[in-house]
């Protein structure tokens, strides 16, 4: 069983209410069991929704308490993406997942890199947060360039 960040596979639940659909990684779906995902609608947060980055570091760093997700109006939402995180990791382990799709540069599902927290669009290397809790549990990442 493959998780699969919702928003790859056309579910409008992006911060702007969109979706990142990828056919080439669909049509590589089509014969897999698989689980769309979108931690940040797990955690309670709306679509659309503010847009939010990890300030201080990355999705570790966040699970380590060293860092925070704070939207672009200043709101702390670490809560609510750890909330996310915790829920997609307990998926997960119901249907025993070893390994998840994720999107690029999210500060949930990023995997490599993630924005930087400055909201210019600059990037850093790091993980987003359910990307890093789960690595942290053994569950393979990979993302959408790989399709």
């Amino acid at each position: 069983m493959i998780l699969v960040s919702a928003c790859l596979l056309g579910v409008n639940c992006k911060y702007n209410g969109k979706n990142n659909e990828n056919e080439k990684l669909i049509d590589y779906l089509r014969d897999k069991n698989i689980i769309p995902i979108c931690p940040e609608q797990l955690g309670g947060l709306s679509t659309p929704r503010i847009p939010a980055e990890i300030v201080g570091g990355d999705g570790a760093d966040v699970l380590n308490e060293k860092a925070k997700v704070i939207n672009k109006n200043g709101e702390d939402v670490t809560d609510e993406f750890l909330k996310g995180a915790y829920e997609a990791l307990k998926i997960a382990k119901m249907f025993n997942c070893t390994e998840a799709i994720l999107k690029l540069k999210s500060p949930s599902c990023g995997i490599k890199q993630i924005y930087n927290g400055t909201f210019t669009g600059k990037l850093r290397d790091g993980l987003g947060v359910t990307a890093a809790l789960f690595k942290k549990n053994g569950i393979k990442l990979k993302s959408e360039e790989e399709f």
